[in-house]
């Protein structure tokens, strides 16, 4: 279907661009971008998300340095490793893996990490810059989503936009980027009135709130573009299967442009963190950021 938007494709498109500027790093100013990854406990799909990132940061000639710690580690430990990386000018990324235990503070972990080695855009700092229209490091899945969206749509500016979630990984920091592309934004939520209503005023329609299959196709207004933040394992038909926060089959009907589960921006958060990495690497030796 040619309104299919292919974030695996784009990914590695994006992915080959991040290559090309680390082997000009290296080359220009013998700099290899490094990423610390820390992973506490066992969760099984952390396992494979960090094993993920190793795989990929490491295929795009950056270094990744991995810290598997126990699920009993303490807060204090966690937080000395923290304060180790922050002072190893080898490290330019740091991401701890969530969830963390729950004897562990997750707020008081991510604010711990240096805003400038911040490749989550979890810090204040960082969330206050794109706030403001600063020049920070953004969430990893709403800079995919605005990626794809630029890529397929050219200028945004002007167009409504509706983002369906309120938190603070996906929801806000992609309401912030829509500003940011002059868009007219709305934010709705499990409070908004005729949600239904406001969904289909969205020229531009981004889903992030954690239901399957919530958004039906006649809530799209024909010819938007859908972007399906969600991932929901679900059964149907004795069968587990992935499903996004839209229904598919029905807006995939009526959509201009939409995302796919899976296949679509889950894709894309790697190789934005990576893209992150790049950056934070070149702020922090104060250099531009190189064409790809």
């Amino acid at each position: 279907m040619s309104n299919i938007i292919d974030g695996k494709a784009f990914a590695e498109k994006l992915r080959g661009e991040i290559a090309s500027r680390v082997s000009k790093l290296k080359a220009q100013h013998n700099l290899t971008p490094g990423l610390a990854v820390v992973l506490v406990g066992e969760d099984p799909a952390s396992e494979v998300y960090v094993r993920n990132k190793a795989k990929q940061t490491v295929e795009v000639g950056m270094e990744s340095i991995e810290h598997k710690l126990p699920a009993e580690t303490t807060e204090a430990d966690l937080l000395a490793l923290v304060e180790k990386l922050n002072n190893d000018k080898t490290i330019h990324g740091i991401l701890v893996q969530l969830p963390l235990p729950e004897h562990i503070n997750e707020s008081k972990v991510l604010d711990s990490i240096h805003y400038e080695k911040d490749v989550d855009g979890f810090h204040l700092m960082n969330v206050g810059l794109l706030g403001t229209g600063g020049d920070g490091v953004v969430p990893c899945t709403p800079l995919g989503c605005i990626m794809m969206l630029k890529d397929r749509l050219g200028s945004l500016s002007g167009m409504n936009a509706v983002v369906v979630g309120r938190s603070n990984i996906v929801g806000k920091p992609m309401a912030n980027l829509l500003l940011q592309e002059s868009c007219t934004v709305t934010i709705a939520h499990s409070r908004t009135q005729d949600l239904a209503g406001v969904c289909r005023g969205a020229d531009i329609l981004v889903a992030a709130v954690g239901r399957p299959e919530m958004i039906p196709g006649d809530w799209v207004k024909p010819g938007a573009a859908v972007i399906d933040v969600g991932i929901n394992r679900i059964e149907r038909d004795g069968k587990k299967k992935l499903v996004g926060d839209v229904d598919f089959a029905s807006a995939s009907s009526v959509a201009g442009a939409i995302t796919p589960v899976p296949g679509g921006v889950g894709p894309m958060t790697i190789a934005c963190l990576l893209h992150n990495t790049v950056q934070q690497a070149c702020r922090q030796h104060d250099i531009a950021l190189p064409d790809a």
